[in-house]
Parts: structure tokens; sequence; C-alpha cells
């Protein structure tokens, strides 16, 4: 495992209490996949199981008793207030909500609306916030797509993942929606992932994930970490050398385990091995991972509190600018957006520009697109669902409207120029990823870059630390600020951090070292402080003019004031017997570029001789300008010449004296003459420093100004920086949106060319803004009527209201339809639809022809042929009746009304058997007619003898038989009459004469 480094840390045992919890979810399909996975599982597993499983809720689960058949491992059905223990498996009950809390299981009713019910992303969410990167998810079969937002908040924390292969599942919605998330570390079938959960359970990633981590030893070799920050900066050209280094290091260990590597440098040679694992680490290190309004009572602190504000300090005409750094796939720029929208006041009216911003270009583009999963209804209300969100396909996306307020570009907030003029900054769990110095740095790039009354919200685990004088508190517990106005200029170059970058290696202790107390800088200046007060020498800093730019510890014994004008020149505050030494031993360094030191120097002190040795070293300032380190030692008595002992000397005493005092006249003489020479250069330099003077202040006075032209323009210059990254992410925008309306139009040409319909697209005002090459021959139109109104055109059409026509559909919004025929004689049937935008706003019509002569000339024909046969039918004696399969009368003959003496009113679309006084509701004749339709069977010579109210009593002989007409035609039955009563009378009439 990947440790952390820091001095005196004890490396902390993994506690009995710490062992992984793995959350598995499934629905359709499911209980297969999961009791596989059981089957394969050892008894002394080292994880609990937790199994979430869509379940009916009106019907008691007998999951327990199933999956107990299968595996020796304990399975227990959740109780409220059950404790986790390893080696068991828990499975919800049904009709409940469950959460897990300090490793306790709670449960609660499920809701009791019609709202969505997510249980395994209720579930895993609640794990990963209680487990962190002890959590382990695993989703298997299943429809729909709950289970990807748990997924995601679960590998945030840094843990494991895992999806049944779509290939095995036996229903794969839920698999392909947790791996299109982007959060699944693992892609198996059930056996696979018992596997890996068998290697995995024993690893000091997931037993140690709770402790502190471990200290690196004193020697270990970071030169395999810094190499991998290395490749991931050539990667991705994101340097994570000024991000929290605990963070990166845990991320670094969770690739290692994931792909079964012992050591850094193993895992550094398989990055280079297989270079697509980079993008899979930076993917991790990224921690792209939000949701839709999260922390709910912090956007109701916007909406009451920050909104408003923003709305009445804004100025005519001018936008509300909101920056989201950091936004990942999206959803917390378009929550800022359907916020502001759903404001009280006049804001679904005012312009709103919404930037979002991040280092991970996959990201953007989600984030441009605005589709989400399903399971998004979870964060979102069902009423801002309906009004803000389209449903495509089983997913949501952001209606157009949203979508047009933001801007998303890829950004690096660490090194690229800010956006500026902002009233409100979200950046929320962003800085509690970066170093300190990384965090203070993108602080003052917010100051910068929000309005005079701007905003800015954190994460309630971050806070404004070092730069608190500059913010003040809106709201303490959701971290909300307001800017507070200031003169001080902050430094948004990133050379300093790119210095930072490239000696990580020896700051690293330093950094580690100064953690205790203060940051590093404060401690190098402590340690400075202390050496030179109590060892350096005392000296000065002087530029080439002799002035004083700094005093080093105490120099009062070998400088002072001097009388008149206050100065900082070094030659006018040296004392007696010190001039001299100082102006040679300056010039010697000047022409020599060389340090120079002189000994045994003598001045007077208190009146008293004291020996010192005096050091000139040139220095090169950071605009190459040359300055000069003068450096004071004195030389203690001890190391002073001492007079030899009277013993020694007693003999040559005098005449050494006496040859002493005239060397002392000498050098007195000399020394005179030196001084009188001095003082006449010291007067001519003083006159020359009097005439250079005014022209001095002259040039300090345009200095002043040239300052502060150039602090305008470093001002202008970064505003132009911030006005530059703002047009940069605009013409991304714009150039992706460019790309997928080419895309678009090149579609719609190829479909318009493709289609042999004749097709005409007209504006709001009915001119001609498209048409097919069908449309021009039909209806006379050539390139050059694009943009004419349709009222100008003359069609092969008989047709001359057609511009009336149009208008009357965008006016009423429905739309008309006609036959109409052209000069060949060839009939159309013209469509005129109203064109509908995405906004449902009504921007033209639409004109389709479709070529109906041949489907004419057949209806023409049939209903030609169904008179003919009607007419023969009509001339048939026998009357005859056809029903449908409700039995009701779909037709009946000329000869069944003259017969029965009823009317058509009275007998068409009847139940027969309600026809007259209910003489034809015959329980036999019912249950023969049934068995045609029932049987497809004909029913011959079926004799009923029944008193007809109109005719008196009949002995009918009725035949039916099934009417095949097509398989798509409903079944009909024909039912032909014969009235053999005459016949019936005769017989009986012979056989009583008989």
């Amino acid at each position: 495992m990947v440790a952390g480094s820091g001095a005196g840390v004890a490396a902390i045992q993994p506690s009995r209490d710490a062992f992984p919890i793995v959350g598995i979810g499934a629905s359709a399909g499911g209980l297969e996949a999961f009791s596989e996975l059981l089957s394969h599982l050892p008894v002394d597993a080292l994880m609990a199981f937790v199994f979430i499983q869509h379940l009916d809720p009106k019907h008691p689960s007998i999951l327990t008793d199933i999956l107990s058949r299968v595996t020796r491992i304990p399975v227990v059905e959740v109780k409220h207030g059950l404790r986790v223990q390893p080696g068991h498996v828990y499975v919800m009950p049904p009709n409940t909500r469950m959460t897990i809390v300090k490793g306790v299981l709670n449960l609660a009713p499920r809701p009791g609306d019609r709202g969505p019910h997510m249980p395994i992303d209720h579930f895993l969410r609640s794990l990963a916030e209680d487990q962190g990167s002890r959590a382990v998810a695993v989703i298997l079969s299943g429809s729909a797509s709950d289970g990807a937002l748990g997924l995601k908040a679960i590998k945030a924390e840094g843990g494991i993942t895992f999806a049944e292969a779509p290939q095995s599942a036996k229903y794969d919605s839920m698999p392909r929606s947790a791996v299109a998330s982007g959060a699944v570390d693992f892609v198996l079938p059930p056996k696979g992932i018992a596997q890996e959960l068998t290697r995995i359970a024993r690893h000091p990633y997931l037993s140690e994930a709770s402790a502190v981590p471990p200290p690196a030893p004193p020697a270990a070799d970071p030169e395999p970490f810094e190499q991998i920050l290395r490749m991931l900066r050539e990667k991705s050209g994101v340097d994570f050398t000024q991000y929290r280094q605990t963070t990166i290091r845990r991320r670094i260990a969770r690739r290692m385990m994931v792909h079964g590597v012992d050591t850094l440098d193993n895992y550094r040679l398989y990055l280079e091995r297989h270079p697509s694992q980079l993008q899979a680490l930076y993917s991790d290190l990224l921690v792209n991972v939000t949701r839709f309004f999260r922390d709910s009572e912090a956007f109701g602190i916007l909406q009451r509190s920050v909104f408003p504000s923003i709305i009445k300090r804004r100025p005519a005409d001018a936008p509300i600018r909101v920056w989201a750094p950091g936004c990942a796939t999206g959803e917390e720029v378009y929550s800022l957006g359907i916020g502001l929208l759903e404001s009280p006041g006049e804001t679904a009216f005012l312009p709103i520009q919404l930037f979002g911003t991040d280092v991970s270009e996959p990201a953007i583009v989600k984030a441009r697109a605005g589709i989400y999963p399903e399971n998004i209804e979870l964060d979102v209300p069902a009423a801002l669902l309906r009004r803000f969100f389209v449903k495509l396909d089983g997913q949501y996306q952001v209606r157009k409207a949203v979508r047009e307020l933001c801007v998303f570009a890829k950004h690096n907030v660490a090194t690229d120029p800010p956006f500026s003029k902002m009233d409100l900054i979200v950046c929320r769990n962003v800085l509690i990823y970066l170093e300190p110095e990384l965090q203070r740095h993108v602080l003052s790039t917010f100051h910068y870059a929000l309005n005079t009354f701007g905003f800015l919200m954190l994460g309630v685990s971050e806070t404004v630390g070092p730069l608190s004088d500059f913010f003040s508190v809106v709201d303490k517990k959701y971290r909300v600020y307001a800017k507070r106005p200031t003169s001080t200029r902050f430094d948004l170059g990133v050379s300093r951090l790119d210095r930072g970058a490239a000696t990580t290696g020896m700051g690293r202790a330093a950094t580690t070292a100064g953690r205790a107390g203060g940051g590093p800088s404060d401690l190098v200046q402590e340690v400075d402080r202390i050496l030179l007060g109590r060892y350096a020498p005392a000296g000065v800093l002087v530029n080439e003019a002799m002035e004083i730019l700094q005093f080093r510890g105490r120099t009062s014994p070998y400088l002072e004031p001097a009388p008149g004008q206050a100065s900082f020149n070094l030659l006018k505050m040296a004392r007696e017997g010190l001039l001299m030494e100082l102006r040679l031993a300056i010039n010697k360094a000047r022409k020599q570029d060389t340090p120079v030191r002189r000994e045994n120097l003598s001045i007077k002190q208190d009146g008293k001789a004291t020996q010192l040795t005096l050091q000139v070293i040139p220095v090169i300032g950071p605009a190459q300008e040359r300055n000069y380190l003068v450096l004071f030692e004195r030389v203690p008595p001890s190391m002073e010449p001492r007079t030899p002992g009277r013993a020694a000397v007693s003999v040559t005493l005098r005449s050494q004296r006496m040859a002493i005092e005239r060397q002392s006249e000498s050098l007195r003489q000399e020394l005179t003459a030196t001084k009188e020479f001095l003082q006449s250069v010291i007067q001519e330099r003083e006159g020359a420093n009097e005439e250079l003077q005014s022209a001095n202040e002259e040039l300090q006075s345009s200095n002043e100004e040239l300052q502060s032209t150039n602090e305008e323009l470093e001002t202008s210059k970064e505003e132009l920086q911030s006005v530059n990254e703002e047009l940069t992410t605009v013409n991304e925008e714009l150039h992706h949106r460019n790309a997928e309306l080419s895309q678009l139009n090149n579609d719609l040409n190829y479909l318009l060319v493709g289609v042999n319909i004749p097709i005409v697209i007209l504006s709001g005002d009915g001119r001609i803004r498209r048409f097919t090459s069908m449309a021009a021959k039909v209806l006379n139109l050539i390139p050059a009527d694009l943009g004419r109104p349709i009222g100008d055109i003359r069609p092969n059409l008989d047709l001359s209201d057609l511009e009336q026509v149009c208008r009357g559909v965008i006016d009423t919004a429905t739309a008309a339809e006609r036959e109409v025929r052209d000069r060949d004689g060839r009939w159309y049937s013209l469509r005129v639809r109203p064109y509908t935008t995405a906004d449902n706003q009504i921007d033209g019509v639409l004109i389709t022809l479709e070529d109906v002569t041949v489907l004419r000339a057949s209806v023409e024909q049939i209903t030609a042929s169904r008179d003919h046969a009607e007419m023969i039918v009509d001339n048939v004696p026998m009357p005859l009746v056809a029903l449908d399969a409700e039995q009701r009368v779909a037709w009946a003959s000329r000869s069944f009304y003259e017969t029965f003496q009823v009317t058509p009113e009275e007998t068409a679309d009847r139940f027969i058997y309600d026809l007259g006084n209910g003489q034809w509701n015959i329980p036999a004749l019912r249950k023969a007619l049934a068995e045609v339709f029932e049987k497809n069977v004909a029913v011959h010579e079926f004799e009923v003898e029944h008193d007809f109210a109109r005719i008196g009593v009949r002995t009918m002989l009725l035949n039916a038989r099934p009417m095949h007409r097509g398989q798509e035609a409903r079944p009909m039955l024909l039912l032909a009459i014969d009235d053999i009563t005459m016949r019936r009378t005769t017989e009986q009439e012979l056989r009583t004469s008989a």
C-alpha cells in the first residue's frame, strides 16, 4: 500500500471492525446472478454483503430462504437497527428504504407517493458517506438505471465498484447504465466478481481505509511517485504536485489494488506498458462526481439571500454572471440556472450567463449534451422535471432554453486566466483537494474574478482561510461569502506555482516539517532569524549608489547616522576610521567583480580602538542589477596582537620606541594628506550630487508616473486575459455547437434528398425556406424561389388558396389536409402542418404532398365493385344479413327489409337479438352463431319457427357462414334466411289428409 509521509505519526493497526461492506443491487434477473455470486464466495469471507433488490411492496419476501439454499454464509433479513457483521449476507425487506449509519442498518417505510423508487441508489449513497473507501458496490442484472448514481458516489469516496458483464446479465439495462456512468472498476460475470471480491477482501487498502496512513520511511525513494506525477502532467497537462498529497497517494494506492500491483515502482512500469491506464488514473484523481441540487438547503440560501441581492444590485441591461469551476458533468451549473429561473421576481426575463469549467474534457462533453440517467428523479423535484427536462429514450435532457444559458469549457483554475465580473462563484469540494499554497492562489483568483458585490460559495468542509480579511461571511454553515473591496493586488501569475512544482522534491521535506505550525515560509524565516541573530556577522546590502537597501544584524558599532539631511548612504554613515577602507574595498570589488576581504582594520568605538575584518561581496539582483553585501566581523580581543613581556624586550625597548614614534609621525602626516585629499574629493562629489539631485527628483517623479501607468497596464492586461479566456470559452462552445449544427444540417440535407416525397418548409411569414427535388417538380419550383412568398408561386396544382391555407394553419395551430389534382390529372394528398420548434413555438408550416392517384383509382374501382355486388345481392330473393364479431347488423339486403317489414334505421348497427321484440333471441340460434365465430365453421339449415310481430308465425331455415376478408379485417358472418313456411304448411296438410 502506498502511504503518505509525516514525521512522528505511529502506524495504526487495522481494527477488527475495519472490514469492507459490499452493497449489491439487482432487479429483474438479479436473483440468479446473486445466487451464482454467493455460491463462489468462501464461507469465511472478511466482508459483509447487503443485497438490495426491487421487490413487490405488497407481498412478503422469501429471498432469505432462497439464498440460504445456495450458500453456507448466514443470510439474514434486515431489521431496523441491525449492526453489520463480517461474514453475513443481509437482505432488504420489501416495502422499505434502507440506509446505513455508523455500521448500523436503518429501515424506513417506502414513500407512499408515486414518485421514483430507487432503493439501490439510496442505499449506496448512504454506504459511501458512512464507509468511505471501505465501501464496495456491485450492480447485477436488472432493468432501468437504478444504482448508477450510487456507484459514482462510492467511487468518489475511493471505494471499489463492480458491474455484471452485460453479456451474462439476463436484463442488461442496469449493468449498461452503470458502465455508461464511467464509475465502474470491474465488468465481470458473477463468478468473476466473487473471485475478485475474495482477492481484494484482505488487501490493506480496504482493511486500513479508515486508519491514518503510516509514515513513509526516511530513506524511502520518492522518485517513482514523482515520475508518476510527471507522466500525468505530460499526458493531461495538469500538474498534481500542488494537489493534496494524501489524497493523491490514496488514489494511486486504489489503482494499484485494482490492478494487483504491489509497489509504486512496479505501478510506474505498469503505466509505461499500458498508457491507457494513465487516463483511468487521471479520471480517478479528478473525482468527477456531483448531482442536481446537492444540499437543497444550500440552494435555499442562494434563492433567499444571494440571488435577490444580485438582482437588486445588477446594473441596467447587465447580465447575471455565474461561474462554477470544477463543474464535472454539469449538474451543478444546470441546478444554478434552474434555481435562478425559479427565484422570485422577473428572473425569467433577465439575461443570464452561466459558465461551467473543468479540467476533464469528457466531463465537459457530457455537460454540454445535458443528458442524464432516469434516476435523477431522486434529486430533481417532479415539478422541475416537467418544466426543465425532456424525456428521451429512458433518459432526461435539459431543455434547450436552459442549455443555451450555459457555456461549458475546459479550464484549469490553477493555471488558466480567470473569468471576470462574476456575480457569483460556486466552487464546492474542489479546494479540499488542493495544497494550502494553491488554495490561496485559487481564492485570490476568485476574489479578482468577482464583482464589487459578488458572492462566493464553497463546500461545507472548505473556508476562505488565509483570505478571511477579503471576504465577509453571509452564511457560516453553507460557506457563503461576500467579497470585500480591497486595494491589495493579488499576484495571479502562475510562475511562482511553476517554480514550486519544479522544486517539489526539495520542498516536500520543508512542507512536512512546517505543517505542525504555520506555513513552510514562516518556518524558513524563523530559522533565518535565529541564525542571523546568533552567528551571522553584521552587515548591510547596498546598491551601486552606495544606498543601503537592508540592514543585517547589529550595525551600530560600525555605522551611525550622519548629521544634516537624513541619508542612507553607506559612506556617509561609516564611523571614523572606516570610510577609506570601505571606499577602497567597494571600488576593488566593483572593478574585479570578486569578493574583497580586508583584515586588521581599526576603528574608534567609545574612545577605544577596536579591530575588525571587512568583507565586500558582489550580489546580482533579480533584475540583473548589481548590489554589494558589506559584512563587518569584529576581531575578538584574544586575537588582537599582545605587547611582549618586559623581560623579553628590556634591552631594546628604548630603540624600538623611538622607531615607532618616527613611523607613527610619518603615518600621521600621510594620513593628514590623505584626509585633505579625500575631503576635497568629497566636496566635489557633494557638489556633483547636488546637481544630480534635482535631476534625480525629476526622474523619480517620472518613475512614479511610469509605475502608476504600469499598474494600470497590469490591470488592463489581467482584464484582457480574463476577457480573452471568456472569449476562448465562448468560441469553443460556439465551435462545438457549429459542429453539431453542421452535422444536423448534413443529416437533414441527406434526408431530404433521400426521401422521395415532395416537401416544402415555409417560414413564419410564408416565405419558402427549403424544398425537396420532388417538390420542385410538382410545385414548379426553382432554386431562385428560396425566400419568395408562397403566394407568388404558380404551382402545377389546382390550388389557388395555398397561401390562405398556410396562414390559417399558423393562426390556428391545427393541421389541414385535402386532395388536389395537377394539370396532368394526377391526384395528391396535401397536408399542411404547423412547424413547431423545440420550445413549442410555431415558426412556419410544413407542406407535404403524397401521390394518391393509384390509391384513388383503386378506391373508385373497389367502390364500383362494391356497388355492383350490392346490386346483385339486393336482387337475390333470399334475405341476407351480415353480422360483425359483436353480432351487430353490419348490412342487410333489400329482401330482408321487405320480408320482415323493417327499415334500415331499425336494423343497422343493432344487436341481432334486440331486433323487433327480441324475435331472434333464441338460445339455440345464439349458440350456433357463436360457434361460427369461435370455431370458424358454417351452420347449415338451422330451422327456426317463431311468431314475428309484423308477419306472424314463420318457419325459417338459416344458413350461416364466416366471411374471410384478409388478416387485418375484423371477422364477419353472412346469414342467409330462407322462408319455408309454405313448404312446412303444405307438408303438414299432406300428412293430415293422408
